[in-house]
């Protein structure tokens, strides 16, 4: 690196003056922000942003950014009997993405299968509720509807559950039977049996709202005759049973030093 010669004015003795000419070895120039510690900076980046005044300056834009017409697909023919004799190449999508996100709908992968049914229950099975308005009662499985759920029965007349359906995840399958060959019409009770119908919502004065009183939920006479018929073809299998229609109208429950796991229901 080249060097000059000076006289000191104080001891009269020549002094050597080196000079960088690489940028490497030159000294850093002055900045007005100022590290701290471990890369941090004193001043944030939108600081110094606004310290230089580029917030006002025009923004370049190179040609190379500028957007480009899409590229259309391509259509190429390929041989072969099974290859349906052409085949359609999208252009491939951008490498760069916008700083914001944008919401997408999550895209679904695996098809809707029926849910699988447990193989300790079959249709006759004797279930144990364990959650809801009726648990801690057994009742009778009758079959797996299209959406997943169990068709069961108490029946009734023996413990007062009606005909409705649950979620195989709350119960426990015992292996008591009941011949559930006799019950007829099976095939009317789907998902759409037990839908509700939809409310018209429709705006009510001041007095009406406080005169109005709540009405009491009325069932459908033609539910109360599939009831009737399901829990006579059941009571009829369940008297062949001897003590099977006490052991339907037990309530579950555990005591003192009981362990469900070590259990056989």
């Amino acid at each position: 690196s080249p060097s000059r010669w000076f006289v000191c004015s104080l001891c009269s003795s020549r002094r050597q003056l080196w000079t960088y000419s690489s940028p490497s070895m030159a000294r850093t120039p002055k900045t007005r922000n100022t590290p701290l510690a471990g890369g941090i900076m004193k001043l944030s980046k939108s600081v110094m942003h606004k310290k230089a005044g580029r917030w006002h300056r025009p923004k370049k834009v190179v040609e190379s950014q500028k957007a480009a017409a899409a590229p259309a697909p391509v259509v190429k023919q390929i041989g072969g009997e099974k290859n349906n004799g052409q085949r359609t190449i999208l252009p491939k999508g951008p490498k760069f993405y916008a700083a914001e996100d944008v919401p997408k709908p999550l895209s679904k992968i695996r098809a809707v299968r029926p849910t699988r049914l447990r193989s300790s229950i079959t249709p006759g099975t004797v279930l144990i509720l364990l959650a809801g308005r009726f648990r801690g009662r057994r009742v009778v499985f009758l079959k797996q509807l299209p959406s997943g759920l169990l068709l069961i029965s108490g029946p009734y007349r023996i413990n007062g559950v009606p005909i409705r359906r649950v979620n195989q995840a709350y119960v426990i399958a015992t292996s008591t039977k009941v011949d559930v060959s006799g019950v007829p019409s099976l095939d009317k009770f789907t998902d759409a049996y037990f839908k509700k119908p939809s409310k018209v919502a429709g705006k009510k004065s001041e007095e009406e709202f406080f005169a109005a009183e709540e009405k009491k939920k009325e069932i459908a006479p033609e539910r109360k005759d599939d009831q009737k018929l399901v829990d006579e073809s059941l009571i009829a299998a369940i008297k062949k049973v001897p003590t099977l229609r006490q052991y339907l109208g037990a309530r579950f429950s555990l005591r003192k030093g009981q362990k469900p796991h070590e259990m056989k229901f």
